[in-house]
């Protein structure tokens, strides 16, 4: 994602002497779903999403709040990085409606003009939960009420965090799926209420080597 940086430079320089805040966006760590590429239902952290969680412990720098989503896998990650987070319900998964829990394959197979329609155009949920429209909304309603007053830690998931960033760069909706947010990764956005800039994107917090 260095090039989305690269697109918003001037705005973050002629911004830069107004900037006091930042949020650091971390996905949760890993699970069964983001392992077998299913659509999540409340999974639990799998073993090897706990163990780098307790390798990532201390790593991330102290915030004036932590907030998490109601997720377990996002409770389980704020916890384990020794964060004492409060729930943030804007910042729950992307409601997938009955398809939560089924692997995309599996929902392509049964649903084919579903899918398509789900992927190109914006305003579809075929599901019957969220659109990417609605899921958008929704995470810049909640980036326009983060005080400004310092650092807040956020604990989500990857599909609202690439929502934040399509949001501080003011890209089209179709970029969504350009953006890779993998587990346990921490983007940052620095700025205000209405004028977030992108810092970095999806930085690991441990090697994967492991």
């Amino acid at each position: 994602m260095g090039a989305g940086r690269i697109g918003v430079k001037g705005r973050q320089d002629a911004s830069e002497g107004l900037m006091s805040s930042r949020i650091t966006l971390v996905s949760h760590s890993s699970t069964s779903a983001t392992n077998s590429a299913a659509f999540a239902s409340d999974e639990p952290l799998d073993a090897r999403g706990a163990g780098w969680v307790e390798q990532a412990r201390g790593r991330l720098p102290r915030a004036v709040r932590v907030l998490t989503s109601p997720a377990p896998a996002c409770c389980q990650t704020a916890d384990g990085l020794g964060f004492s987070a409060v729930i943030e319900p804007a910042l729950a998964d992307w409601d997938l409606g009955r398809w939560r829990g089924r692997t995309l394959d599996e929902v392509a197979a049964a649903e084919p003009h579903a899918v398509t329609a789900w992927l190109s155009e914006p305003d579809a949920a075929p599901h019957g939960g969220e659109s990417r429209v609605q899921l958008l909304a929704r995470v810049a309603d909640w980036l326009d009420t983060v005080p400004d007053d310092g650092h807040t830690v956020a604990v989500t998931h990857s599909a609202v965090v690439r929502s934040a960033v399509l949001v501080a760069i003011g890209a089209p909706l179709s970029a969504f799926w350009r953006i890779d947010i993998a587990p346990l990764t921490a983007t940052q956005l620095r700025g205000s209420p209405g004028r977030w800039t992108l810092r970095s994107t999806a930085a690991p917090l441990v090697s994967r080597q492991d």
